[in-house]
């Protein structure tokens, strides 16, 4: 997680990620719609469980502001395939396993908890515009309310 983090006014960082059900999504795919995409550290943890609800709750009010959503973490797309089933999510989920995307927005980093460091995700969200550029970051996400501030400011550009 570095200061020379992606903000708002950069034209965001290009991927190419496999996503859960097989296939792959691009920066380039996005083209002429906004886009949401959220870093989370692992699914099927809490934290990452309520977030990943939340946004499929509004998945339809996401889909009329035509704005898609992706969550992003390290996890692999099989543990991604079942964290949707187990859960009922509606929104698309995306494998960084290589670190590439994860670096690229400045979301990979040293973290600490229960006084241990380790390597992980910040959660961190941002909200693309139809011309890929970055409208808006979120960091050091707090989960409740969050999708509903996303989703306002979805709406709002």
């Amino acid at each position: 997680m570095t200061n020379d983090a992606v903000k708002a006014g950069d034209a965001a960082p290009d991927f190419d990620l496999p996503r859960d059900g097989g296939g792959r999504v691009s920066l380039a795919d996005l083209k002429g719609r906004k886009a949401v995409l959220y870093f989370y550290p692992r699914d099927d943890t809490p934290g990452c469980t309520k977030e990943a609800i939340a946004f499929t709750g509004l998945a339809a009010e996401f889909e009329a502001a035509g704005c898609a959503v992706f969550g992003i973490s390290k996890d692999g797309v099989a543990k991604h395939d079942k964290f949707k089933t187990k859960h009922e999510l509606g929104v698309t989920l995306l494998s960084d396993e290589e670190d590439g995307m994860c670096e690229a927005y400045g979301v990979w980093g040293e973290k600490k908890m229960y006084g241990k460091t380790f390597m992980g995700i910040e959660r961190a969200t941002f909200l693309l515009d139809a011309e890929g550029k970055v409208a808006r970051v979120w960091r050091k996400v707090k989960v409740p309310g969050h999708a509903e501030e996303v989703l306002e400011a979805a709406k709002a550009l």
